[in-house]
């Protein structure tokens, strides 16, 4: 929940870049990230285990397809906020849980409860709704979804920790951001001291929720992971709505709460199952007196 409500409220923050480029806001966010993960790595004496994925043929094939999933949805994002389009990009992630779905699914077999499929039906039709509505192919909601998407599986099923996982992934990137970066110092316009300085906490904002993310997806089914998901696009929605002043349309108006109340079904159900399961690990616990 922490790591989607970050990146739910991220578009305030790179709302602030209008005079930055997308390619430059992305090539600061991985060399920020690199500088602010080394240290943690050192702390946790990690290097033995960041060795060990690189030498497994199977988790860096896996970790740069990673790679390149994270790095095409963080440039998507920060494109689609610097063009005005955070309604656009909310649609991609409320999109994203569907897929996510269908790959817990047709991938690791996980099922779901009736009233998950109830929740995922109700979703998926606001969906449609809201695609249909803007009469083309929604280019950023799709790329934002469908690179979210797989990135949280792959780092499901990836051999190595989410601070292993994600260092790797950024210094597969450092090299380019280096360029980009460079680049820019020898002929691209200078920026206010505070544009620098928000710019340097790229790497915490950044590192830190996905870090979160890529623990959380250790740990819970693919189905639970996708519909949490509508926390983000939900506070990326009204960012762009109440403070932004993007339109919202009669359309969006019917859509968007069929999908909160997608959420709000899901939710109910999941805590439901989570007393049930609770009280009968309680029960098996309980000890059993016998005659003597």
């Amino acid at each position: 929940m922490a790591a989607y409500l970050s990146w739910g409220l991220a578009p305030a923050y790179y709302n602030l870049f209008r005079d930055v480029a997308p390619l430059q806001i992305l090539a600061h966010r991985i060399f920020w990230s690199v500088l602010f993960l080394l240290p943690l790595l050192a702390y946790r004496r990690l290097w033995a285990d960041v060795n060990a994925a690189l030498r497994s043929r199977k988790t860096l094939v896996t970790l740069l397809i990673s790679t390149a999933m994270i790095s095409t949805n963080w440039f998507t994002f920060i494109y689609a906020v610097t063009i005005h389009q955070v309604v656009q990009a909310a649609l991609g992630y409320f999109m994203n849980p569907l897929v996510v779905v269908l790959l817990g699914v047709f991938f690791l077999k996980e099922r779901l409860r009736p009233l998950q499929v109830v929740s995922l039906g109700l979703a998926a039709i606001a969906v449609v709704i809201l695609t249909i509505a803007q009469g083309r192919l929604p280019g950023i909601s799709l790329i934002l979804a469908v690179s979210f998407a797989l990135y949280g599986f792959l780092r499901k099923t990836v051999d190595a920790g989410p601070l292993v996982g994600l260092f790797i992934e950024t210094v597969v990137l450092l090299p380019l951001a280096v360029v980009l970066i460079g680049f820019h110092f020898t002929g691209g316009p200078v920026w206010p001291v505070r544009t620098y300085a928000l710019l340097s906490c790229a790497g915490v904002i950044t590192a830190v929720p996905l870090l979160w993310f890529a623990n959380a997806a250790k740990r819970l089914r693919l189905a639970t992971m996708g519909l949490l998901q509508y926390l983000t696009p939900t506070c990326s929605f009204l960012l762009a709505v109440v403070f932004f002043d993007e339109p919202f349309t009669p359309t969006q108006r019917v859509a968007f709460p069929m999908i909160w109340a997608a959420l709000a079904i899901y939710s109910v159900d999941s805590f439901r199952a989570f007393v049930s399961s609770t009280r009968r690990v309680l029960a098996d616990e309980e000890p059993v007196l016998t005659d003597l």
